[in-house]
């Protein structure tokens, strides 16, 4: 079994003000991330950080294009499971869209249809949330997901567990301080059974 990551972000920005407007929602954007870090997060959003409608198939960094400067971004992420068959099948999807990106647009009208709880949208075009869903539906995941999809959906996919709510600027920091503590935890519990084996 390996874990994957939903991401959801509100970056405050304009687009993302107005889809939030209509939506009513908490968030407004999600990835999926195949790595604690993240690292390793993809989504369809912005091309370019300063041009909210050429956007495509991306590869999000934490420090790095729309979330490096839009640095007061909220979010929170969520962990499950997968098998090792579906987390190479994705790794396998997103290989594929990186290699034929060219070929994919950002579908802007099925975002703001989506906030009307109307689908529309071709073959090669995805908003975010559509994204996400499509890469768990064709990695043979099981989800409760409606056909419309909105990030904040993702809250409720079966098997899911918050991780982390917060700035995302602020998740490595966390991350590192997570980490320690556990690590502590680990050591407390393998110390105190071997002081109770030897007593």
């Amino acid at each position: 079994m390996k874990k994957i990551y939903i991401v959801l972000t509100h970056t405050g920005t304009l687009l993302s003000r107005i889809i939030k407007y209509y939506t009513k929602d908490e968030f407004s954007h999600s990835s999926l991330a195949l790595d604690f870090d993240l690292n390793e997060m993809y989504s369809f959003g912005r091309l370019n950080p300063y041009n909210p409608f050429w956007g495509g198939f991306v590869h999000e960094r934490i420090n790095r294009g729309t979330f490096k400067r839009f640095y007061k971004t909220e979010t929170t992420v969520y962990s499950m499971f997968v098998t090792d068959e579906q987390y190479k099948k994705l790794q396998d999807l997103i290989n594929f869209f990186e290699n034929t990106k060219d070929k994919y647009k950002f579908n802007v009208i099925g975002l703001f249809a989506a906030g009307f709880h109307q689908k529309i949208g071709s073959e090669h075009s995805f908003y975010c949330a559509e994204f996400v869903k499509y890469l768990l539906d064709e990695a043979g995941i099981e989800t409760n997901l409606p056909e419309v999809i909105k990030p904040e959906d993702f809250k409720f996919l079966s098997g899911v567990t918050e991780v982390y709510s917060g700035k995302l600027k602020d998740y490595r920091n966390w991350k590192k301080s997570y980490l320690k503590e556990k690590k502590e935890k680990l050591e407390y519990y393998f110390n105190s059974n071997k002081i109770g084996l030897d007593s």
